[in-house]
């Protein structure tokens, strides 16, 4: 297994394991250089979009996975966790819709977990 997907494993894991809802893998590896993996998931309120966010942290972190950047504040409506190969987008759910990046990226190709 590609160090990758052992690492969408994690996250994937450890967003189910806060309820994260509608929980979206998306390989983007050949349209684009930026990452291999975008996740996409989100919680109902601001307190689940914490928890979700850092429960992916301690996760990764004891996988031995380092975070190279965090976009947003926690408790915020869009929270963006880059771990280089994978990058992660935590939304609270009205958040979600608005942008609906599952429609921006829609040429990668879902993952089914």
């Amino acid at each position: 297994m590609s160090q990758s997907m052992d690492m969408v494993r994690v996250i994937y894991n450890a967003l189910a394991d806060k309820k994260g809802e509608d929980i979206k893998v998306i390989d983007i590896s050949e349209i684009s250089v930026m990452a291999d993996y975008f996740i996409i998931a989100n919680g109902n309120s601001d307190s689940q979009v914490s928890a979700l966010v850092e429960n992916v942290d301690e996760k990764t972190h004891a996988a031995g996975y380092g975070l190279k950047q965090q976009e947003g504040a926690r408790g915020g409506a869009w929270i963006l966790l880059d771990y280089g190969d994978v990058i992660v987008h935590v939304f609270g759910r009205e958040s979600r819709s608005f942008y609906n990046l599952e429609h921006v990226w829609s040429d990668g190709k879902i993952v089914e977990m």
